[in-house]
């Protein structure tokens, strides 16, 4: 029987434009994968344009939760969304980096409130992108049409 994202063992809460995602739980490998699952799905139902993942309450961050949360977040930019994760133990970040494991291009803060403001920020960010390159292909297509 499949599950839902409604039995989600991670709750994934909806927040404005945002989901949040609050593990609490130390995370297994089947865990891990079906929650990275469960975020795309909620991304794509509620179209979602960030998500903020909650892992103040993780003492330790594998091999391969980190790669499954760096996976997630690039899965995640293929639906148009960024992630950002929050709350990460000083202790946490020491092993990641002795370990030689990277989040790749995940972006980090320090807790929620920062991280709020940090997808916002990378929000505007990628519209004030997007209006840029319309603006140039029109500027472009102007041209081309002068040059007729």
């Amino acid at each position: 029987m499949r599950r839902t994202t409604r039995d989600s063992i991670i709750p994934i809460l909806k927040l404005g434009e945002f989901l949040l995602v609050s593990i609490q739980i130390d995370l297994h490998d089947r865990m891990a994968e079906q929650l990275q699952q469960d975020i795309l799905e909620r991304v794509s139902q509620t179209q979602a344009r960030g998500v903020l993942i909650d892992i103040s309450a993780l003492e330790m961050v594998d091999s391969f939760i980190s790669r499954i949360l760096a996976d997630t977040a690039r899965m995640a930019a293929t639906l148009d969304a960024e992630i950002v994760i929050v709350g990460m133990h000083p202790a946490v970040a020491i092993t990641l980096v002795e370990l030689g494991l990277s989040l790749g291009d995940v972006k980090t803060a320090l807790n929620l409130d920062e991280g709020y403001t940090l997808l916002e920020e990378l929000l505007k960010e990628r519209e004030m992108g997007a209006r840029t390159r319309q603006e140039e292909e029109s500027t472009e297509e102007s041209n081309d049409s002068d040059s007729d």
